[in-house]
């Protein structure tokens, strides 16, 4: 039986996509943010993916797949182009109007809450499961990692002791300015629960800070991600910044970088990611 896509819905789409293509019907599935891949990979899926986008880097093998493109910036025909026969995404995905025509075509899109805590990880793994029909794994892989994460805030927390570090989480530093996150953000998660304490709570998500905004947070510690390019200094120009120089992680030099995936997917490894972030803030 030829098409994924039923007859009128595909007329449809043609209008918005004219190169769209009917394809032989596939059980291959489409993965969209890092999180949601490595979930897949840990619950023995892996091989029943045949595209993922560029957010999913882990585990290595995945980069050998197709990569549909930036999840919150995706275009129809690069997801409908691969012939999938179910899409799993991470909430937010986007743009709406890509969502909306993914959602007219005859393929099932299932899209998972992305809460930035335990309980939200737990309930990921779940959901990913029953999404890809795996829910006995699942339901052993989310008791497992709950377990873990429960054991590493527990030691970060000891850790910590009475004196949690005020941490500064920087996004980017293009050209000169400062993007830092606030609260309720998926930085602002992995370092409380490395037992830390985000030297930014005046707002809520991400901003660009005046020099003045981080003199006052005063941060012990700036954690970013090990990228380069233009979103990222090297630690001799970013701790010679003006905003920075007058701080005390300025002062000693308290600098951490970690893959953005693995400090900020809250998938599997996220109990690791805190156990080596709390390291790198109060030794072992």
């Amino acid at each position: 039986m030829r098409t994924q896509i039923k007859a009128a819905a595909f007329a449809a789409l043609t209008a918005v996509v004219p190169n769209l293509v009917q394809a032989e019907e596939t059980q291959g599935i489409v993965s969209i943010g890092g999180s949601i891949t490595e979930i897949i990979y840990a619950l023995g899926k892996g091989d029943q993916l045949i595209a993922r986008d560029t957010t999913s880097s882990f585990p290595a093998e995945v980069n050998d797949l197709p990569d549909v493109g930036y999840m919150r910036a995706l275009s129809p025909e690069g997801v409908l182009s691969v012939s999938p026969g179910l899409i799993v995404s991470e909430d937010g995905a986007g743009p709406p109007e890509t969502i909306d025509v993914l959602k007219a075509a005859d393929i099932p899109l299932v899209m998972i809450t992305d809460e930035f805590s335990r309980a939200g990880i737990v309930a990921k793994i779940r959901a990913v499961g029953e999404a890809v029909g795996a829910t006995d794994e699942a339901e052993a892989l989310a008791v497992e990692i709950d377990t873990k994460l429960q054991s590493a805030e527990e030691t970060a927390t000891a850790r910590a002791g009475e004196t949690p570090k005020r941490v500064l989480f920087i996004l980017s530093t293009q050209g000169g300015r400062i993007m830092a996150s606030g609260r309720n953000t998926a930085a602002d998660s992995i370092i409380s629960m490395a037992g830390a304490v985000n030297a930014i709570a005046e707002f809520e998500g991400y901003k660009q800070l005046s020099d003045e905004a981080i003199s006052v947070a005063a941060p012990d510690v700036i954690l970013m991600m090990d990228r380069g390019g233009d979103h990222g200094a090297d630690n001799s120009e970013l701790l010679s910044m003006p905003a920075i120089v007058t701080t005390p992680a300025a002062e000693t030099e308290s600098v951490v970088r970690m893959n953005g995936l693995y400090l900020l997917g809250f998938g599997p490894r996220t109990a690791d990611a805190v156990l080596e972030l709390s390291a790198a803030l109060y030794g072992e």
